[in-house]
């Protein structure tokens, strides 16, 4: 399964990077396969193992700022591995024919 997911700190003001970083980091550690881009990270395993980290990187924000906001999204398709890096390379594909 692939997620992706972003957490928002409320209540810190506009500057959030800092703790994007938060939880991008404890994605990183995780060992899953992950990309970061300007809108949402995207993280590849089982279910469990990542919501485990899903949890994870929102209570590294959540230890900081005084509300969260996570928005998320999954694709579930059981068997599939390497999607992360398989779903952009059909999509380069088409695009250069």
């Amino acid at each position: 399964m692939i997620v992706a997911f972003s957490v928002t700190p409320l209540g810190v003001g506009e500057d959030v990077g800092e703790y994007v970083a938060d939880a991008v980091r404890v994605v990183r550690e995780s060992g899953l396969p992950n990309r970061t881009d300007a809108m949402f990270t995207s993280i590849e395993g089982e279910w469990d193992e990542v919501m485990d980290v899903v949890k994870r990187a929102v209570a590294a924000v959540e230890e900081r700022a005084p509300r969260v906001s996570v928005v998320l999204k999954a694709d579930i398709r059981p068997g599939v591995t390497d999607g992360l890096t398989s779903k952009v390379e059909t999509v380069e594909r088409h695009l250069a024919q």
